[in-house]
């Protein structure tokens, strides 16, 4: 069953053995989660943290990725382990193995830098809920992690990496920490997509402990689909972020390298950000807007990936709407619509708004903040993105 068992061992000699051109088949690394790193607050030390997550595409050779791109100080881990996770905190009897770097079983992360565990044995299946868990030996200074992460995580004193039981996992979060990608090698068609965003593909409005943000919606679509090479979906959105400005993390422009260019196996990029830039009322432009992303696009591009990109998201009713940054959102969307330098478009703005008024969003499809849809909008978007947009080739 496959709640008993995540990792699938290795084939033993009594198999059958594979043919010359299955073992020699090339096959690559590529990303099957992933989680926009950005400063939170103070490093504690001797912490343990128990991540949980869902992958996407499955594959053998599990990695992890640890980053301390906000710190100022290095952090050590002691212990780190990785197992499926059965329900709360508990991990499934036999499932949790531990992790290493470099063939040590504690890595040190500098401040700035991330590190990569070594590929763990075995097979890890599609659509897999994890427990990454490890332990901070030292620390101190600001953490790196992804705030809202719309899934319970647990934490806790000491050394409990190892533990399948939550006995000893009291203390919840609704963050992520310094774990900000995991990877598993595939034959070398398969890729994956990095929808890069705000609040709305971090999945605001949607149902917390659900996987029901839209990028989720798109990873089991993608799962269920034959014919497409694409299966990875690794989630880059952080709420708030705008496309030109820090702030809810660094800009779209600026954490393009570290969140989308740097992860493995990735075919496309799946740009859908702007309407933090307009709502805010700093004098942002559609010409503003519109040279950030054929920045993103250009850069894109040059690292071979596509980009599709998706119409900004009415948001009439919200407090900051104005009859002037709908202008500037109507001028980027004709921009995404019709400029011919994306990729592919995904509509989402024409999928989700009202016909009634077209400034809104749907009723039903409103998380009731007039800008985050709720769960069947993050479907509904979900199910407005052409399969094959992603999985172009350049």
């Amino acid at each position: 069953m496959a709640l008993l068992a995540v990792f699938c061992a290795p084939a033993t000699a009594a198999a059958t053995p594979a043919t010359p051109a299955a073992a020699q088949a090339p096959r690559h690394q590529v990303v099957t989660w992933g989680a926009s790193a950005d400063r939170q607050g103070e490093a504690p030390r001797d912490r343990s943290y128990r991540m949980v997550l869902r992958t996407s595409v499955g594959g053998t050779g599990t990695r992890v990725r640890l980053s301390n791109a906000f710190g100022d100080r290095p952090v050590t881990f002691g212990s780190l382990y990785v197992g499926k996770r059965e329900e709360g905190a508990r991990v499934v009897a036999g499932t949790n193995r531990p992790l290493t770097f470099g063939g040590a079983g504690s890595v040190t992360v500098a401040p700035g830098e991330s590190a990569v565990s070594d590929p763990l044995p075995g097979r890890l299946a599609a659509q897999s809920d994890l427990a990454v868990s490890f332990h901070v030996l030292s620390a101190g200074g600001p953490s790196t992690g992804h705030g809202m992460a719309m899934q319970t995580s647990y934490a806790t004193a000491g050394d409990h990496a190892a533990e399948e039981s939550a006995d000893n996992w009291t203390d919840r979060t609704g963050s992520w920490y310094y774990l900000d990608a995991v990877s598993v090698e595939t034959d070398r068609n398969t890729g994956t997509v990095v929808t890069l965003g705000d609040s709305i593909t971090d999945g605001w409005a949607s149902s917390s402990d659900e996987n029901r943000r839209w990028p989720d919606y798109l990873a089991r679509r993608l799962q269920a689909t034959v014919g497409t090479s694409v299966k990875g979906v690794a989630n880059e959105g952080i709420s708030g972020n705008k496309v030109l400005a820090d702030g809810a993390g660094q800009s779209a422009l600026g954490r393009l390298r570290r969140d989308v260019l740097s992860q493995p196996g990735v075919r496309t990029v799946f740009l859908f950000e702007g309407i933090n830039d307009i709502k805010a009322h700093t004098g942002v432009t559609a010409a503003d807007l519109i040279a950030g992303y054929r920045e993103i696009i250009g850069r894109a591009h040059a690292a071979g990936l596509c980009v599709v990109g998706a119409t900004v998201l009415p948001f009439k009713g919200w407090p900051e709407f104005d009859p002037a940054g709908e202008a500037v959102r109507q001028e980027v969307n004709a921009f995404i619509r019709t400029g011919g330098e994306l990729d592919a478009v995904a509509d989402f703005d024409k999928a989700l708004r009202s016909p009634y008024d077209q400034e809104r969003l749907l009723p039903v499809f409103d998380g009731g903040d007039h800008v985050h849809p709720n769960d069947k909008g993050m479907q509904a978007m979900a199910d407005t993105v052409d399969l094959k947009s992603l999985d172009c080739d350049r």
